[in-house]
């Protein structure tokens, strides 16, 4: 198969077999590839096999469908009967650009927290508590992101134990930036 990217970006193909191939790596991958390229920013295009229309829309819609379907939902049910609603309205055409920026300054502002919080302990003898607070903090954030693999489950007792010591770790880490912002 001929390899196709244009700046950068990763050209996906899907057959009628609803298999995915990766143009870059030369090799059949899921969503669940998908999803974790995705999530480390790299950028993919996925184009119909047999008519080369791009179906990006579709296979991230897909993506989302089955991340909600996992039992972590992150799109509560009046957002949805909301979002629908929009769908003919006469606004819809200003729903997608309205809820990009939403995206980009949210993760604007998740951005500048961290370096606020990396910053306000830097050169002090608070700076190894601070990474190490800001450590269980991303720990914590990523325990609510469902694993690409399933994980065993002997071992869910000591993850929900796991899970609870990084909650109050995390309440911890928000009491002393609810101190040091006052």
């Amino acid at each position: 198969m001929k390899k196709q990217r244009t700046d950068g970006t990763v050209i996906i193909k899907k057959y009628a077999n609803r298999r995915l191939y990766n143009t870059e790596s030369s090799s059949y991958i899921t969503l669940d590839h998908l999803a974790a390229m995705t999530r480390a920013g790299r950028d993919f295009k996925v184009l119909d096999a047999k008519t080369d229309e791009d179906i990006t829309h579709n296979v991230l819609t897909q993506i989302i469908m089955e991340e909600e379907s996992r039992g972590q939902t992150m799109l509560p049910v009046p957002f949805l009967r909301q979002l629908i609603a929009l769908y003919g309205d006469s606004m819809q055409a200003m729903v997608p650009g309205y809820l990009e920026a939403s995206m980009d300054s949210f993760h604007r502002n998740q951005t500048e927290f961290k370096t606020a919080v990396e910053g306000a302990f830097a050169g002090s003898p608070f700076a190894e508590i601070a990474k190490r607070n800001m450590e269980m903090f991303e720990a914590a954030a990523n325990a609510f992101t469902p694993p690409v693999a399933p994980a065993a489950a002997a071992s869910g007792t000591s993850k929900d134990n796991e899970i609870a010591a990084l909650k109050a770790e995390l309440a911890k880490l928000q009491d002393k930036v609810d101190k040091l912002v006052r």
